[in-house]
């Protein structure tokens, strides 16, 4: 005997019921969400790039879909009415009449959208286990549904016709989603609440999305919660195979090089060491060609900059590196190369995707750090953990670990943020931030330096760190 949940059933055969409806009059009801639904769009294509792969569960009518610009856009609704309202308005993407509950499709995808589904289901868990089934380890999941806080005034809006009808729903907290993305095998890497006013109020609303749903006390009225998950770390066989290439910018670093060519450990499938030399004053180019030389069981190479500061020296090593994941090393060793082997494990584990070192963890001795460095680092963590929605301690740390693939979505988009870091953290960090990449913190021991003076002046260094976070609070929390 085959058991069947005739709640289950009453329950699918009204919603189904409701929706075919619906979309017989979809133009109609469109138009009175389409001041929460436009928001809702904009933000995101803010998180997903154009032309990803892309993957809608409750497509509807295929707006959404249409907006994020996809390459391959696949939509997925049980109403046949509205998938058929979605291939007439978007012919150039794909449509599937199924039910998300037993979604089987056979491939994955880069970004798997589900807004506004989560609430109007019978089983949320069993919807975000086929989604998982369809997430690949660079997977990003983007789900959004409603506060409990506006299920009266949504109720009244559909009472008075100012909204489409709704049936009873699924009022989840942000941590009841956050435990059934849990068990359905996905992990949350950020969340936040948009949509204050969904109403047409000129001046008001853009500020109010924008800039005041992000500040307390109104972040607590937000209309929708959004999360945004990955599959739960586990081994990943592939990055196991990564060839690594550890970056090392070097100016005024004569007295460094052979030990960073002697004390860099191998990783992965292979490490690479690659140099890039910048108007040094002492003979760090010469030491570099002698070293390289004198060590020709290391694989090892060496550039000059064209450009000025760090930032444009690392993203010159990017440029001539071939390996599969790209590591930065200080060559001033205040972290040791020793300690690389635990940001490659981080990775490779599957733990995060972007590892930053922290140095503001362990007792650091007394020339290690100067005063006011550290009390200013300690305050620009809090400030962008706040900014990027994850918790990262320290920001300024110069060891950073991010994939090629990764490495070559942020250079794509750099634009988004201009070209204006002379160190390089922030515009790995920024880019991490917007695309999504779970940051894992690795605090190290840093040391003083043995060979050489600081090449950063910490005061116009601080002028810089507070431009580009007020830069990138407009970019990324205010977006």
């Amino acid at each position: 005997m085959i058991y069947t949940d005739s709640w289950a059933e009453q329950h699918r055969a009204e919603r189904l019921g409701h929706w075919e409806g619906l979309a017989e009059g979809f133009d109609a009801w469109r138009k009175k969400r389409a001041n929460y639904q436009d928001r809702i769009s904009e933000y995101y294509r803010f998180l997903i790039p154009p032309q990803m792969k892309v993957l809608e569960i409750g497509c509807a009518g295929g707006d959404l879909l249409a907006a994020v610009r996809p390459a391959r856009g696949v939509g997925v609704d049980w109403s046949g009415k509205l998938v058929e309202v979605a291939r007439r308005r978007y012919p150039e993407l794909h449509f599937v009449v199924a039910d998300a509950h037993e979604l089987e499709l056979g491939e994955t995808f880069d970004y798997i959208i589900c807004s506004d589904v989560l609430n109007d289901v019978w089983d949320a868990q069993k919807i975000l286990t086929a989604i998982a089934r369809h997430c690949g380890p660079t997977t990003r999941v983007i789900l959004n549904v409603f506060s409990h806080l506006w299920s009266w005034p949504r109720k009244v809006a559909g009472r008075i016709g100012y909204a489409p009808p709704q049936l009873t729903q699924n009022w989840l907290t942000p941590e009841d989603v956050v435990n059934l993305l849990g068990l359905a095998g996905l992990e949350l890497v950020r969340q936040s609440g948009e949509v204050l006013c969904p109403f047409p109020i000129p001046l008001l609303r853009g500020f109010a999305d924008r800039y005041l749903v992000h500040l307390w006390p109104f972040k607590e009225l937000a209309l929708t919660n959004v999360f945004i998950a990955r599959l739960q770390a586990a081994p990943v066989e592939e990055r196991r195979k990564a060839k690594v290439s550890v970056i090392v910018a070097a100016r005024n670093e004569e007295g460094n090089i052979a030990q960073i060519l002697e004390r860099t450990p191998q990783m992965g499938a292979g490490t690479e060491l690659i140099f890039v030399e910048g108007n040094s004053t002492d003979k760090t180019w010469e030491a570099i060609q002698r070293e390289i030389a004198a060590h020709p069981e290391v694989d090892a190479r060496a550039y000059q900059q064209t450009g000025k500061g760090k930032g444009d020296a690392v993203r010159k090593g990017y440029s001539e590196a071939t390996g599969d994941l790209y590591m930065i090393l200080d060559a001033d060793l205040t972290v040791p190369p020793e300690d690389l082997p635990r940001f490659y494990e981080a990775w490779a584990s599957g733990k995060g995707d972007f590892i930053n070192g922290v140095r503001l963890v362990y007792p650091m001795r007394d020339q290690a750090m100067r005063f006011a460095n550290h009390v200013a680092n300690k305050g620009f963590s809090l400030g962008f953990s706040w900014l990027l929605g994850q918790p990262i301690k320290d920001t300024l740390c110069g060891t950073k670990v991010l994939s090629a693939k990764h490495y070559a979505l942020l250079a794509a988009n750099r634009a988004y943020f201009g070209d204006f870091d002379p160190y390089g953290d922030f515009d790995l960090i920024f880019g991490a931030a917007r695309f999504n990449l779970k940051i894992v913190d690795i605090p190290i021991r840093y040391r003083e330096r043995t060979y050489g003076e600081t090449n950063i002046s910490r005061w116009s260094g601080g002028v810089t760190l507070l431009r580009m976070f007020f830069f990138a609070l407009r970019r990324l929390r205010f977006a």
